[in-house]
């Protein structure tokens, strides 16, 4: 009843025209490099059978979250940069901050996961097929689904319960929850220290399990005979710890840095980095660059010609 606002004022990228322009081009690219490189990826290891392996399963269920996550603020940001519209209902800007965060959080599990079942595959070769079988990759992949929402939909919901009487302008390009926050009227000190030690379990806690993950792989590659194997080994395993290290930084950075508020534009790159830029390349990094997934996609392209 307190609730006089009745939408948000996203002031998104840029403040400029020609900027916006430009943004709006960048983003359309990414959102387009994004789509066409996940959507190969779960065409591809459906279609497959020697695709049919627990990696690729991962990888195609991974596929599927960062077309999801991606595509609950880029079409919305594309819009605004394309019309210059920059408002957001209430319930819109509730909803996206609930799936935002929750598949953005979910991400943090599958990465996590796919390193862990990358340290099974390269440590223990023998026993992978009987340790990663079809019954425990479906309970790792509904895990990650069910404790992302379970973390961060009792935050978000609280929120959503908040009165927020103005101003009702946040210097962002989708709705951010510690923006919300602090347009609120009511005291958020609880909503606050709920989020940020939710945000500690899962940034450092996934971040453990993925570097501790690849160091052993590391340390196993180390000692692989072949120096054309570790160099190619090494390859690999450098490129995917390039984009852990840009994600997790990135995210760290923006949300559990101390004396953390947002507003900033300085926030827009950091979320621009972990949101787009690394969606971007993922498919490319993870899956396309990966020498039978190539040999697929050329038999595919093949027989469809």
């Amino acid at each position: 009843n307190h609730t006089t606002v009745v939408e948000f004022v996203l002031l998104g990228l840029a403040d400029s025209r020609h900027l916006e322009i430009t943004l709006f081009l960048f983003l359309v690219i990414a959102y387009f490099l994004i789509l066409l490189g996940n959507i190969s990826v779960i065409s591809i290891t459906l279609v497959n059978n020697f695709l049919q392996t627990p990696m690729y399963y991962f990888l195609r269920n991974f596929a599927l979250l960062e077309i999801t996550f991606t595509s609950t603020f880029i079409p919305s940001t594309l819009y605004s940069l394309l019309t210059e519209r920059k408002m957001i209902s209430l319930p819109g800007c509730f909803l996206q901050m609930l799936f935002f965060y929750c598949l953005g959080t979910c991400t943090l599990f599958h990465m996590a996961v796919m390193s862990l079942d990358r340290y099974v595959a390269i440590c223990h070769p023998l026993r992978y097929t009987a340790i990663m079988n079809s019954r425990l990759c479906l309970q790792l992949i509904l895990s990650c689904w069910a404790l992302s929402f379970l973390l961060m939909f009792p935050p978000t919901i609280m929120t959503t319960q908040l009165p927020f009487c103005g101003p009702n302008v946040m210097n962002h390009f989708y709705c951010d929850t510690s923006l919300l926050l602090q347009l609120s009227c009511a005291d958020t000190g609880f909503i606050e220290e709920l989020m940020f030690i939710i945000l500690i379990i899962i940034l450092p806690g996934t971040l453990i399990v993925t570097a501790v993950s690849y160091g052993c792989i590391i340390v196993t590659i180390w000692h692989i005979p072949s120096s054309a194997g570790r160099r190619k080994a090494f390859s690999t395993c450098s490129a995917h710890l390039v984009v852990v290290t840009v994600f997790y930084s990135t995210c760290i950075y923006r949300y559990i840095r101390p004396a953390q508020r947002g507003g900033q534009d300085s926030d827009k790159v950091l979320s621009l980095f972990f949101s787009v830029l690394t969606q971007m390349i993922n498919p490319y990094i993870y899956s396309l660059r990966n020498g039978q997934v190539k040999q697929a996609l050329k038999e595919s392209i093949l027989r469809f010609s």
